[in-house]
Order: structure tokens, then C-alpha cells, then sequence
């Protein structure tokens, strides 16, 4: 089934486009383009596997096909949202938009080189991990247990802080507290059920979601075979694990209690045979006849968020703005999903608006750099009305408590790989 064509050229979105949809009762912006593997049209691709690595496919009815349809997801709406969060992540460390970021900085507690006895000490450097990269975004646990310098010099936890106690009152009829510290917690989704209310804690829907499915698919067979060794090393000759990670050669006498005796092929050592075919091992790429996307921003729920009057309007357009410019960043930056399943669109991107059940919707282009320029329009515009978010990033610093745990949890790691 060929894409569908249209020779209506789409128009210019502009602030004043989606300001106004979202004043006048617009439904959506929704975006469908059709994608094919990178190699091509029949190249295989390799979807992600869940629970006894299988596929998660299903049968769909879609427009066109007679019988319902055997589909397979490619990218889940949870893993299109992380792809989007990280295109702002990047955007922002470019500097081509500025939104509210909540980091926690881990660099004081990184590794000095020296004995690893120190709990303040981790074994392996973080950085800085930002409410972009988290989880749960501004629920999540990693900012709650982080601690927050107040202006007189003193630590609060982050949630019992000035900065972050506001976020207790938060709700879908009071979402100022997170338009002000993590917009994108009001388009992703966010459940705050690690706040003091727990179960209890303010949930927020998701108004942008995007999902990848492989229409047509067709579970391929698996290769098998052997990746040879070029020294062909035997398995029989047996080696030993050293602590610090290096091997010798086993010898004759019995072994010390702390040493194990291996194969070769525990150092990496010897040919990789591919992987039997079985019920339970089914990592053997599937065809499809197309990919699509489907992303949609869903202005009824940005309406459903309250705000004081005078600066909902503008606050809600920014989230719109905000949902956009994600999304568009994500498109820019390509459709390599995963090993060995790269897509690239075979039609222009164009959103969708909405509007009028009675009309055909209206169809807006927008670009990586107009994107940036609009969501910047829209922010200024929210921030005149009323209805500002934080500007400068806000950093906090790991709890002991946390920096300990992840130090133990690196530890164990670090264990179990030996």
C-alpha cells in the first residue's frame, strides 16, 4: 500500500496559530509519517524484546487491508518520550533553547584514584544527571534524595526545600508549581507517588505520545553459525580470574581459595557461536512492509491544567510549544532505534491540526529551527502574561545517604562482572 499523497502545501505555524488553537477549542496537533528500514524496503529490522525475548506484535485493523493486520512495536510511547527528553537534553547543552533544568551533581564525589575505602567516595565517575535523564522525571526518587542549599547555607532535602515544598500542593487544578521547575513533567507525565502523599501523590497524563510500529511484519529465521577465533583457542586449557580483572594459565597445584579456574572463553577468549534457534530465543529480526509513527499532542489535556487567570492561555501554548519542539528535535535527530533497526522516513513531516470535524485538518511544516524559535516566542509571551518558568538551571547535591548506595550498588557491580 503506496503512502498517501496530498498537493495542499503546508502552511507556516506560527505562535499565533497555536495560540489560537489552544484558546479555541482545537483538539490536537497529530503527525503520521511512514518510514522504511535504512538499508531499504525488505531489509530486516530487529524490534525490542521483552519478557522471554519475544516481540511484542499484535493483529490491528488498518485502513486499506481487508483482515486485521500483523503489527510489531518498534518503539514503545515510554521509549519515544526518552528519545524526545534527551533531543531537549541536547538542545539545551547547545544552548538552542532554554527550559527548566533540575541537575543533581555528582562531580564532588567522584573517584580520586586512591583507595576506594571512602563511603564519600564513588568507585566510578556520574557527573550530572538531569530531571531530563531521570526516570520519573520530577517525581523521581534520585532528585528526592537529594539536597538542596538554601540561600542562608543550610541542606534540605530537595522536597522539604524552597524550592521544591511547593511541588506538595500541586495538582492538575494547580499545575504552576511544575510549569515553574519541570515543564516537561506536564507533557511526558508524571505520577508524584514518591511525594509525602505517596499512592496519593498529583498525577499528570500524558499529552504528547508517539509510538513506532512495523506494519506487515514477518518473523525472520534465525542465523546461526560462528564468529571464529583467529587464535583458536582451545576450551579445555583452563585460565584464572585474577581480582583486578587480569588472567594467567591455570597451573597444576591446587588453586588458592580466592582463585577460580575458568574456560578461556570467561576472558573472551575463544568463537562466538550464534545462538540455537528455540521457542524462547526468537532474537531473529523480523521484515516489515512499513514503518509508522503516530505522535499527537493532546490540546485537551494541556486545557484540563490550571493556571491563574490571565496566564493560562499563554502557559498552556508554551506546554504546546514545548510538546512541538520535543518532538521535532527527535525527528531531526533520526530514527536509529537500536542496533540493527535504523529508519528513515520516505515522506516529509507535517502536523495536523485538529480542528474542525467538518473540514479537512489543517497541515503545518515545522522545523528544528523554527521549533526552537517558536517555543522561545512562547515561553517570553507565557513569562509577560504572568506565567514565568525558572530560567537558571537549579542544581542540587546527592544526600550522603545516596552517594553511599550508589558507591555499595558500584561496588557490587563491580563484583559481579569479576
Amino acid at each position: 500500500m503506496s503512502a498517501p499523497t496530498t498537493s495542499t502545501r503546508p502552511g507556516e505555524l506560527t505562535y499565533e496559530v497555536l495560540r489560537d488553537a489552544v484558546e479555541g477549542g482545537a483538539a490536537a496537533f497529530r503527525c503520521r509519517r511512514r518510514l522504511q528500514p535504512i538499508g531499504g524496503p525488505g531489509d530486516k529490522v530487529f524490534p525490542p524484546t521483552f519478557a522471554g525475548a519475544v516481540y511484542a506484535t499484535e493483529q490491528r485493523r488498518l485502513p486499506g487491508y481487508a483482515a486485521p493486520v500483523t503489527c510489531v512495536l518498534l518503539d514503545s510511547v515510554q521509549s519515544q518520550a526518552n528519545r524526545m527528553e534527551q533531543a531537549l537534553q541536547d538542545a539545551v547543552d547547545a544552548r538552542e533553547i532554554s527550559i527548566p533544568i533540575i541537575e543533581v551533581d555528582f562531580s564532588s564525589f567522584e573517584p580520586t584514584g586512591k583507595e576506594d575505602g571512602d563511603k564519600n567516595r564513588l568507585l566510578s565517575p556520574i557527573g550530572k544527571i538531569t530531571s531530563l535523564q531521570v526516570p520519573h522525571r520530577l517525581a523521581d526518587a534520585i532528585l528526592r534524595d537529594s539536597e538542596y542549599l538554601e540561600p542562608d547555607g543550610t541542606k534540605k532535602p530537595f522536597r522539604k526545600s524552597s524550592v521544591g515544598q511547593p511541588i506538595d500542593s500541586a495538582s492538575p487544578l494547580n499545575a504552576t508549581p511544575i510549569y515553574e521547575l519541570c515543564p516537561t513533567a506536564l507533557i511526558f507525565g508524571m505520577w508524584d507517588s514518591t511525594g509525602p502523599r505517596g499512592g496519593l501523590g498529583a498525577k499528570f497524563e500524558r499529552a504528547l505520545v508517539s509510538e513506532i510500529v512495523g506494519v506487515g511484519a514477518e518473523l525472520g529465521d534465525l542465523t546461526r553459525g560462528v564468529r571464529r577465533d583467529p587464535l583458536d583457542i582451545a576450551s579445555g586449557i583452563m585460565v584464572v580470574k585474577l581480582p583486578d580483572g587480569d588472567w594467567r594459565l591455570a597451573r597444576a597445584e591446587t588453586e588458592g581459595e580466592h582463585e577460580r579456574t575458568v574456560a578461556p572463553s570467561k576472558v573472551n577468549h575463544s568463537s562466538v557461536p550464534f545462538p540455537e534457534k528455540t521457542e524462547k530465543n526468537r532474537y531473529s529480526g523480523m521484515t516489515i512492509e512499513f514503518a509508522e509513527q503516530t505522535t499527537t499532542i493532546s490540546l485537551i489535556a494541556l486545557r484540563r491544567l490550571g493556571f491563574p487567570r490571565g496566564s493560562a492561555t499563554a502557559a498552556r501554548t508554551a506546554l504546546a510549544a514545548l510538546g512541538l519542539c520535543a518532538a521535532t528535535l527527535a525527528f531531526s535527530a533520526g530514527d536509529d532505534l537500536r542496533s540493527r533497526c535504523a529508519l528513515w522516513p520516505v515522506e516529509p513531516m507535517v502536523w495536523h491540526l485538529l480542528e474542525d470535524p467538518a473540514a479537512e485538518p489543517k497541515r503545518f511544516s515545522l522545523d528544528a529551527k523554527t521549533a526552537c524559535t517558536l517555543l522561545a516566542h512562547a515561553a517570553a509571551a507565557a513569562a509577560k502574561a504572568g506565567a514565568p518558568w525558572r530560567s537558571e538551571v537549579l542544581t542540587l547535591l546527592p544526600s550522603p545517604k545516596l552517594v553511599e548506595l550508589t558507591r555499595l550498588s558500584q561496588k557490587v557491580r563491580v563484583s559481579q562482572e569479576g
